[in-house]
């Protein structure tokens, strides 16, 4: 229990109750506008076999969940602001309305939310083609192919099925993966903390380990035949290994430590203003137990694959929602790459929802871009693992690999 919980009244106010009721309906969307995206494609089935690697385009091509997808790249920084275009943090606002088509595409009706700076299309020097086939709450099996039980999803044929038409069409140098996340259930266990902020005074973390560790084992097996299903549809095309790099990256936390969390833990401005309503043991365990357990994990299947391995885990570190070293754009002071939060809060009120809840602990654009720089560094890294980190008071251009 909470050691403050005498502090905090029951009676939720009016932005805590719309924080609390997005809770309950909080998804992991672990994801737009992709280069030449096939968002459609056929399944495949139809081999390259002797006929060798295509003569297409180079392409780099991205596969999985919304931390890859490009999930709220539709927002510079957070404000709880409610003037037009939110302090100016909302990229879809057209000066009358947001149409969210702006940042996502045509995939903004699907769900999919493939944004125009995912972390693809920012790694703009890899190759001369940038698709993007993840889509927002995949799961493992939305990769495999769907004769070996893949699954589609949101309109779309699992994602292996159509790298084997891009790979056909293209010469694919990389292939980059996000997936997992949603296996593990992740979007529930934000949900359960939210939740036990705003109304139950309790914690999550007890339970939201066992949680984790219970499917850790079945979702890390799935993460696995999803790199097996990769390897064959590109064997399948006509390509050797050593024709392509394959690249398996973990997640970074969106909430700091509660050390270094701006908004204290009592009162309502952790969620009201900060929309990072969470308990401090809550915070420290998700930001230092639980994502460094998911890399982990995610490292030695990359091993156990011969994948090339990196690790995002503190790529947001001092640009998390609510942290110390960050703050939230005003009328009087515009969003910035240096000085905004890189990730995009919980919404679920601030007068009026502010856009969809799926964006929701997120890479925002200024994280979006930060991970295309990410990329651009491990492409000219042709072997070995290696962490993606920030520097202070940079923007995307200060991001560094460090080996592992």
């Amino acid at each position: 229990m909470p050691e403050n919980c005498s502090s905090i009244t029951r009676s939720t106010p009016r932005l805590g109750r719309r924080l609390l009721a997005a809770a309950f309906a909080l998804p992991l969307t672990l994801a737009g506008l992709a280069v030449a995206t096939p968002a459609s494609a056929a399944p495949g089935g139809v081999s390259a076999g002797a006929a060798g690697v295509s003569a297409g385009p180079t392409a780099s091509v991205t596969l999985g969940d919304s931390y890859i997808s490009g999930e709220a790249g539709r927002w510079m920084g957070n404000a709880a602001g409610t003037s037009d275009g939110h302090n100016g943090t909302d990229r879809a606002w057209n000066g009358s309305s947001a149409d969210p088509s702006v940042v996502y595409g045509a995939t903004a009706a699907s769900g999919c939310d493939r944004s125009d700076v995912a972390e693809v299309v920012g790694a703009s020097t890899v190759a001369q083609s940038r698709i993007n086939l993840a889509c927002s709450g995949a799961v493992t099996a939305n990769i495999f192919r769907a004769a070996d039980g893949g699954q589609s999803f949101k309109g779309e044929a699992p994602q292996a099925d159509q790298l084997a038409t891009v790979a056909r069409q293209n010469n694919v140098k990389l292939i980059t993966l996000s997936i997992g996340g949603n296996d593990l259930g992740f979007g529930s266990i934000i949900s359960d903390c939210v939740q036990d902020y705003l109304i139950w005074n309790s914690y999550c973390h007890d339970s939201a380990q066992s949680s984790v560790d219970s499917k850790m084992p079945t979702a890390m097996a799935g993460v696995g035949k999803a790199i097996d299903e990769i390897r064959a549809v590109m064997a399948d095309a006509g390509y050797a290994q050593s024709d392509y790099r394959l690249v398996l990256q973990s997640y970074p936390s969106p909430i700091p430590r509660s050390a270094e969390m701006r908004y204290p833990e009592s009162g309502w401005s952790r969620s009201d203003t900060g929309g990072c309503p969470f308990w401090n043991a809550d915070a420290d365990w998700a930001r230092d137990s639980m994502v460094p357990q998911i890399s982990k994990a995610l490292a030695g299947v990359a091993a156990a694959k011969g994948a090339q391995f990196l690790d995002l885990s503190d790529m947001l570190q001092g640009r998390e929602v609510c942290s110390t070293a960050t703050e939230q754009p005003t009328v009087s002071s515009a969003p910035s790459a240096t000085s905004s939060e890189w990730a995009r809060f919980v919404d679920g009120g601030f007068n009026t929802t502010q856009g969809a809840l799926q964006e929701s602990m997120h890479p925002n654009y200024y994280g979006q871009l930060a991970l295309g720089r990410c990329l651009t560094l491990l492409w000219g890294q042709s072997s070995g693992d290696y962490a993606c980190r920030n520097t202070a008071g940079q923007d995307a251009s200060g991001m560094y690999l460090a080996a592992r």
